[in-house]
């Protein structure tokens, strides 16, 4: 797998809108599991001072709660609490309501992405902790518990279930992840449609060896910032 975004998959061999196939993923199910929870296990531990750090910061940096939890879609379609370091001011649903009112443009961009380039919810804190992607870390702990993989489809809100249309069915065959074929094929320079050939791509075709690709170039592209908003 190249990662990197293209037309959604076609063909005799792979038909649109055909789910993954069961019993390959529960071929790799049991490394995979292996694989999630030492991983998380062990980012957690080592990690710990970072978080601890990241905390504090984000405790004096914008008064508010530390973390923030919301609710996504997992596999088989089981909804969960997504945790991640806030990074949002706490008056951010006023700010995005005021914002989409008055400016046609940004309106525009949220409609099509369900993102903002330069978001104006965002805190000062929480803009680097999203530049860097240590905003993600507390996700360590949704793995562990089992909701989430170290790679995967990004976690998704229910209006955006829509978006995938028949390719739904191969998002909730999986765990969604941390990682993924998205966030080192383009992140925020694909387009939605781009990012959901990069899901279906990789729920059909990716193995244990694939996942090990994935997290060693997610280190590339954080280190860079390659797609960051």
């Amino acid at each position: 797998m190249t990662f990197e975004a293209g037309p959604l998959p076609t063909g005799e061999a792979v038909r649109v809108g055909r789910p993954a196939p069961r019993a390959r993923v529960r071929d790799i199910s049991f490394g995979k599991l292996v694989f999630d929870k030492v991983f998380a296990a062990f980012a957690l531990f080592t990690l710990a001072p970072v978080l601890a750090a990241i905390a504090i910061a984000n405790r004096f940096g914008d008064r508010g709660p530390v973390f923030y939890k919301h609710k996504r879609i997992g596999q088989n379609g089981k909804p969960f609490y997504c945790v991640k370091f806030r990074s949002m001011r706490v008056d951010s649903a006023e700010v995005l309501a005021e914002l989409l009112d008055t400016d046609p443009a940004a309106r525009i961009e949220w409609e099509r992405d369900q993102k903002l380039t330069d978001d104006p919810r965002i805190h000062p804190v929480g803009r680097f902790l999203r530049k860097t992607s240590l905003d993600e870390l507390p996700q360590f702990w949704n793995v562990l518990k089992g909701d989430m993989s170290i790679v995967g489809p990004r976690p998704i809100i229910g209006d955006e279930a829509q978006r995938y249309g028949h390719h739904f069915a191969d998002y909730c065959a999986v765990r969604p992840g941390i990682t993924g074929a998205w966030q080192v094929g383009g992140r925020n320079l694909v387009s939605y449609d781009e990012r959901v050939a990069l899901d279906v791509d990789y729920v059909r075709n990716a193995t244990l060896l694939d996942d090990f690709r994935i997290v060693l170039k997610t280190f590339a592209v954080v280190l860079t910032q390659e797609g960051a908003s």
